[in-house]
């Protein structure tokens, strides 16, 4: 997590969002992903299975590397934001969560059901239904399930911030229970 080639703004997002209960518990683990981009071929995501809240520092992100449209080298999981990625040359990072928006809040939707949170699919969406919300700020809310924001990593973590805040509710959550009774 503190590896040198993680964007500081992305680092202070995702540390905000763990810090005011974006990424939920469920079964041990949080829901949820992130990732930046290294290279039109390369980036580094969460590690699926992983609570983001407790483990993070420790076991850090995955390292992805793609070749064509059907080869990936993963130590863990990335093909959600592979398509983004792509098909938004002018972004380096993303952060999704389970959380519902804001009453009033200025943001697209796009449906979920279809698609598994985190399949090939689901980034085929989400990256067709990003809207420009300006000031280097791209997001979807995919219906009952939570947004996608992506940004660049020149853009300051303090507007990214501004953004989710005023959008989205981190306090509360999309879906079914946090944990499921013993």
């Amino acid at each position: 997590w503190d590896d040198e080639r993680i964007p500081d703004n992305l680092r202070k997002v995702v540390n905000w969002c763990v810090d005011n209960g974006a990424y939920k518990p469920f079964r041990g683990k949080t829901v949820g992903h992130f990732a930046v981009k290294l290279s039109g071929e390369e980036f580094l995501t969460s590690i699926r299975g992983s609570n983001f809240n407790t483990d993070l520092k420790e076991r850090g992100l995955t390292r992805v590397i793609t070749s064509g449209k059907d080869k990936v080298f993963a130590l863990g999981a990335g093909q959600s934001q592979r398509a983004i990625f792509k098909d938004h040359p002018d972004t380096d990072c993303i952060v999704h969560f389970h959380c519902p928006p804001r009453p009033g809040a200025f943001v697209n939707f796009a449906p979920q059901w279809p698609y598994e949170c985190g399949s090939t699919e689901c980034g085929e969406n989400t990256s067709q239904n990003l809207h420009d919300y300006g000031n280097g700020i791209k997001a979807v809310m995919l219906d009952n399930h939570g947004p996608n924001i992506v940004f660049s990593k020149s853009i300051p973590a303090k507007r990214v911030i501004e953004f989710i805040s005023q959008n989205f509710d981190l306090s509360s959550k999309t879906g079914g229970p946090i944990e499921l009774p013993s």
